[in-house]
């Protein structure tokens, strides 16, 4: 693949800007690659703190799908701020058409010190990110801080390709940085009895407890590989990997599959922002 040189793509030419509307679809340039987005505000009495991106982008002699899911707490601004740069900062990389995986890590980490470094602004909350690059229709590469989850479907078999970063599963880490785990207040383990995942972008009163490098893993997109799904942890709170899978092949249009998914959430009670893109190879 060609270098990434002089990258200067705008922020709209990567990003689907958020706005009033939230559903939505589109496709690769040949239009054999489609997705669909959907995102539901939850019951809580706040903002609505998920972010999505679902874009293709021609870079050079390469198109790219890029697609992700951002789910904020304590209010919407490090969310919103992953949205505008973190793909921006993976493609700035000077590395990333030779080794998109270190690169993928390399702007995870500089993005969350940005977001450090200016918390003044950004304020005290943080964000889970889960993000996909696909490179022309045939290598995906999808990373994840938090416990927002990527799920491929291949022959209709579910295949979860993110690791859900919960406090109970990275206990040492956190006592080895000088925190700890409680489910106190509530059932839900958290960090300081505050955070309910063990990695995260901003938290800057946590952020000594907390890690922010993603896990990164690739596949090839082949004759088998037919859907692929992100979504926030309102959708996963009250759902399997194989139910959104199931549900998701049902529809050929993306777009009615990820409304699907988002409905379906709801009627199981999921009280949380419930965000998904629905991705279609085939």
């Amino acid at each position: 693949m060609d270098k990434l040189c002089c990258f200067k793509a705008s922020y709209s030419q990567l990003v689907a800007a958020r706005s009033s509307s939230s559903t939505g679809k589109g496709k690769n340039h040949e239009g054999s690659i489609k997705y669909g987005f959907s995102l539901v505000k939850g019951k809580a009495n706040h903002p609505m703190e998920d972010y999505h991106v679902a874009k293709f982008a021609q870079i050079k002699d390469n198109e790219l799908g890029l697609f992700a899911i951002y789910d904020g707490h304590l209010g919407d601004r490090v969310p919103a701020y992953l949205q505008k740069h973190l793909f921006t900062n993976i493609l700035r990389e000077e590395e990333f058409w030779e080794d998109p995986t270190l690169s993928i890590s390399k702007a995870y980490e500089t993005t969350d010190q940005e977001i450090l470094s200016n918390s003044s602004d950004l304020g005290r909350g943080g964000s889970t990110a889960v993000t996909a690059i696909l490179i022309n229709g045939r290598r995906l590469w999808i990373a994840n801080v938090g416990d927002s989850r990527a799920v491929l479907s291949r022959k209709g078999q579910a295949l979860q390709m993110t690791t859900d970063h919960e406090p109970n599963m990275e206990r040492c880490s956190i006592e080895n940085r000088g925190g700890f785990v409680s489910n106190l207040p509530g059932d839900v383990p958290r960090v300081n009895g505050q955070l309910a995942v063990s990695r995260a972008f901003g938290d800057k009163s946590l952020k000594s407890h907390l890690r922010s490098d993603p896990d990164v893993q690739n596949t090839d997109i082949d004759v088998d590989t037919e859907i692929l799904i992100i979504a926030s942890d309102g959708l996963w709170k009250v759902m399997t990997n194989q139910d959104a899978v199931d549900i998701a092949r049902r529809s050929k249009d993306p777009q009615k599959a990820a409304k699907q998914l988002t409905a379906e959430a709801l009627k199981r009670d999921s009280k949380d922002d419930i965000s998904c893109v629905v991705v279609k190879f085939r």
